[in-house]
């Protein structure tokens, strides 16, 4: 189990992206002389990044990988699919949910399906960062069931990753603690009592296109090159 750092338990709620950003760079500033790689949940994760990795003048990155869901319950993740195709199964869930090896090679080519479009745009601006022997914080905008953030750090963890942090604004506690079953430390700003949806703990939640992703990408293969 990873270490769980909540900082409050009230319901705040943020400004905007960039505020909840600026808020999660100061508990993060420990990490400053690892030279960590960020990398977001595409969408809202890839702003919250964006910001982060400036500020702690490092590597960004996206992470692409969906859940696996249960037979029975979409919304529990029994494992995950990364970009590369590799994939990750949480036995004792697969087999508590009677997911059998035939249902999880469907499921696994369906999420698969899913990402392609995506994997293909993203990368051809900026391929996959190796993330091998590497301090790594994975953020987004906040969890509500948890799930998708579960499939991404399994994701990082098949890259061999040094040690994974899971960096959120805003999550119900009982999601949040159950990350600290894959990331080694998780920090969230805000646990509130009462958790609806995450763009409740925000003023402005706009939408992220697509178009904005890929211009953050832009910038960070162009700054790369000037290094």
């Amino acid at each position: 189990m990873g270490a769980m750092n909540i900082i409050s338990r009230s319901s705040r709620i943020f400004t905007s992206r960039a505020e909840a950003a600026l808020l999660l760079t100061e508990k993060l500033g420990i990490f400053r002389k690892d030279h960590p790689v960020v990398l977001g949940i595409p969408r809202g994760g890839v702003v919250i990044a964006r910001h982060l990795a400036r500020e702690l003048e490092c590597d960004l990155d996206v992470v692409l990988a969906h859940k696996l869901g249960a037979p029975a319950n979409r919304e529990l993740a029994i494992g995950a699919v990364c970009e590369g195709g590799e994939c990750f199964v949480d036995e004792r869930i697969a087999g508590a949910v009677a997911a059998g090896d035939a249902y999880i090679e469907r499921e696994k080519q369906a999420q698969l399906e899913l990402m392609c479009a995506r994997i293909d745009s993203y990368r051809q601006i900026l391929p996959k960062t190796d993330l091998a022997g590497r301090v790594v914080i994975v953020t987004d905008d906040g969890v509500a069931t948890g799930a998708t953030m579960k499939a991404a750090l399994w994701a990082v963890r098949r890259d061999e990753a040094k040690q994974i942090i899971a960096a959120l604004p805003v999550g119900p506690s009982d999601s949040i603690e159950n990350l600290t079953e894959v990331a080694d430390e998780v920090i969230c700003l805000e646990t509130p009592p009462y958790f609806g949806a995450i763009g409740q703990f925000y003023v402005h939640f706009d939408q992220v296109a697509d178009s904005e992703v890929l211009e953050i990408l832009r910038h960070e293969h162009e700054r790369r090159c000037r290094q």
